[in-house]
């Protein structure tokens, strides 16, 4: 799954959606914690859609996130957040726009891992220590039982690596589908996730920080995919 932070990388966000629907992303995942919202997100959601055939899902940071040029997005709660309308306020503010913009949601659990970094900061996160995989298996169930289908696991943009091995598989073991929302540093980073118990992965900086980013993309999906196939085959 391909991640697009429109606001942070404003001019070159085009290469990098070319370089996912080229590459061989199921999904663009549109979203940022600063400022990726209105028409910023309506006009590369458009575009995307226009150029290419990849299914684009939104990754809100606020309500201002929502846009109905999206196939999906993730109607997500920050479960750990110390401030309630990241949990359920902006939902309800949201709620009647999304419902009238007929996109797909999600039901989703986002779940902060320290240190969390600045979505931590913005959604005054209580971050989950990242030795204590029983905590974020706890919410993981929590959102399950909620009704939530997917639960995020976000260490925040720039930090140091992904959720640990052990985190993935407790919280896979509630029976969520798991995403690892960015983080992976390396193919290593990549291959530990998905078989520990992810189910996606978002990549973005690995790409970001090629030089040609449409052949990383290539090279960085068809080795996840390859993963996943040994995973499931294995079962």
């Amino acid at each position: 799954m391909g991640l697009i932070d429109p606001t942070k990388h404003s001019d070159k966000t085009l290469s990098y959606a070319k370089a996912f629907a080229q590459g061989g992303a199921d999904f663009i995942v549109i979203g940022g914690s600063l400022g990726a919202d209105g028409e910023v997100v309506n006009n590369l959601a458009r575009t995307i859609k226009e150029k290419y055939s990849v299914p684009v899902i939104l990754f809100p940071g606020n309500v201002s996130g929502v846009s109905s040029e999206a196939d999906a997005l993730y109607f997500m709660s920050l479960m750990n957040s110390r401030n309630p309308y990241w949990i359920t306020g902006a939902q309800a503010l949201g709620a009647f726009y999304v419902q009238k913009a007929g996109i797909e949601t999600i039901p989703t659990s986002l779940l902060i891992i320290e240190p969390g970094e600045t979505v931590g900061w913005v959604g005054d996160a209580k971050p989950i220590p990242a030795h204590k995989p029983e905590i974020a298996a706890a919410y993981a169930l929590a959102g399950k039982l909620l009704g939530h289908r997917i639960t995020i696991l976000e260490r925040g943009s720039g930090a140091p690596g992904p959720a640990t091995p052990e985190m993935f598989k407790m919280v896979k073991s509630v029976g969520t589908t798991v995403i690892s929302a960015g983080s992976c540093r390396d193919l290593k980073d990549l291959k530990s996730v998905i078989l520990s118990g992810a189910d996606g992965v978002h990549i973005a900086s690995m790409i970001e920080s090629a030089a040609n980013p449409l052949e990383k993309a290539k090279r960085v999906i068809r080795f996840a995919k390859s993963v996943g196939k040994k995973k499931i085959s294995s079962r």
